[in-house]
């Protein structure tokens, strides 16, 4: 219990008001009181109250009327409502209508005591999990996705026109390209913000224990069953469930997985019962589903169900430009946490880090700017204090990314190391362009039909 709780006593009898009052004043809560459910709404207007005690009966604005405007004004506010006139009936409607508990008069002090300390309890929690929704919005906003390149803002454009749908998305993107951060994003700043985020990486949980997961068991439905499990789609009802690596399901969850999206319902293994859902799903994988299907791993109409709307997340080679502000902001978040003066980058840094190829994405870029700035004395990161593969000149960084492979007895796949490199090429072009497919082809030497077709059938999003 905490000393400064407020609690509001509406009753218009004064016998009964005062008794409360002052009874909860003893114990320590800061108690205001009123007459009338009019006063009772002018007090609520100008003061935040965490419990409200109210007779359900009062002349004019009724103890429902204001169990109601409590609900829609401060929702985590508990009401308590009593009536000397009990009933089925009225315990029904206090209890649809948002009251946390019914008493019967005369009350039962002891009980009284119980229940208020109950709802302070429901009302804390409230708080603690509304402040910690807050915290979560702010930090999966839009802005805290860092980049400028023209990729990017494709891709924060596609966000915005989403976001406040309930449409399924399919994430796309190399490992390390923060495919759970925009769909948190998207969850966060949706219709769904107060609801369940639920998250699960299909590919780290044996095939055996997948679908208990997903979908929950019932007790006794296998060996180590112990009781009954809710699985992440019902811990996700009303909100969003995020499928991660989605292309590693195994065939025969995939059919129930398609089953769940199509009807919107779920059954537990091991029972026949169907529970009905509300679910937004949004999924990521860092593998081509598209070949996936043509090599029978992954079902085609389980595909066209995940693939509404997609959205690829370029490689972080693929917009050099951010890298300089993706470090910064690293520098800046990692300082802070560490308590540490702010370090930069010198430029022969820089320059490194930008011709660097970074194979693990923007993960790898934290966690190396995180490794400089423990080990590194000073705040400028010299060359010497990034990993030894940064060592190399940008000469020596383009020869290495177009070295030719030898040909062996073996063979070589002539047709994929082309395509590789027409498709590294077009996009850098596309990057210093802004996108400007003209400009582009210009830099390449090609006419703009030629590169719109190498676009085409590269699959490069431009």
């Amino acid at each position: 219990m905490k000393p400064y709780s407020q609690i509001l006593v509406i009753d218009d009898d004064p016998s009964n008001r005062e008794a409360i009052s002052l009874l909860l004043t003893s114990i320590g809560y800061q108690v205001q009181s009123a007459s009338s459910g009019e006063e009772a709404l002018e007090l609520l207007q100008k003061n935040s109250f965490e419990v409200i005690l109210t007779d359900l009966f009062l002349p004019g604005i009724s103890g429902i009327d204001i169990l109601k405007k409590v609900k829609e004004d401060a929702p985590s506010s508990c009401v308590i409502l009593i009536t000397g006139k009990a009933s089925a009936e009225t315990a029904v409607e206090a209890m649809k209508s948002g009251a946390f508990d019914y008493l019967t008069k005369p009350l039962h002090l002891e009980r009284l005591k119980v229940v208020i300390a109950k709802a302070l309890e429901k009302t804390q929690l409230l708080s603690e999990n509304l402040y910690l929704r807050q915290q979560l919005r702010g930090k999966y906003r839009f802005d805290k996705i860092i980049g400028n390149s023209l990729a990017m803002q494709q891709v924060f454009s596609r966000m915005e026109k989403i976001v406040a749908t309930d449409s399924t998305i399919l994430i796309l993107g190399d490992s390390g390209t923060g495919k759970e951060l925009v769909a948190k994003a998207i969850h966060f700043n949706g219709n769904r913000k107060d609801k369940p985020f639920v998250a699960i990486n299909c590919g780290a949980i044996p095939a055996e224990l997948l679908e208990s997961e997903l979908f929950g068991h019932i007790k006794g439905s296998f060996t180590g069953a112990v009781a009954d499990k809710k699985g992440k789609f019902e811990q996700a009802n009303h909100g969003t469930i995020f499928l991660d690596e989605i292309a590693t399901m195994p065939l025969h969850l995939q059919i129930k997985l398609l089953r769940v999206l199509q009807e919107h319902e779920v059954e537990k293994v091991g029972d026949n019962k169907i529970i009905k859902l509300d679910v937004r799903v949004i999924s990521a994988t860092n593998a081509h589903l598209e070949d996936s299907v043509k090599r029978g791993t992954f079902r085609e109409d389980l595909y066209y169900r995940l693939n509404v709307i997609p959205i690829k997340l370029p490689a972080l080679k693929e917009r050099r430009e951010d890298i300089a502000l993706l470090a910064r902001h690293f520098v800046t978040k990692i300082c802070q946490e560490s308590d540490r003066t702010p370090a930069t980058f010198s430029n022969e840094a820089m320059r490194a880090m930008e011709a660097y190829p970074w194979p693990g994405n923007v993960r790898e870029l934290e966690n190396v700017v995180e490794r400089t700035i423990t080990l590194s004395d000073g705040n400028v990161i010299e060359l010497a204090d990034l990993p030894t593969d940064f060592g190399q000149t940008d000469a020596d960084s383009r020869e290495s990314a177009v070295a030719c492979p030898k040909v062996t007895e073996q063979g070589v796949d002539m047709p994929q190391f082309v395509a590789s490199i027409e498709r590294d090429l077009i996009q850098s072009a596309l990057a210093l362009a802004n996108g400007v497919k003209a400009r582009a082809a210009n830099l390449l030497n090609i006419k703009r039909t030629t590169l719109v077709e190498k676009i085409k059938r590269l699959r490069i999003e431009a």
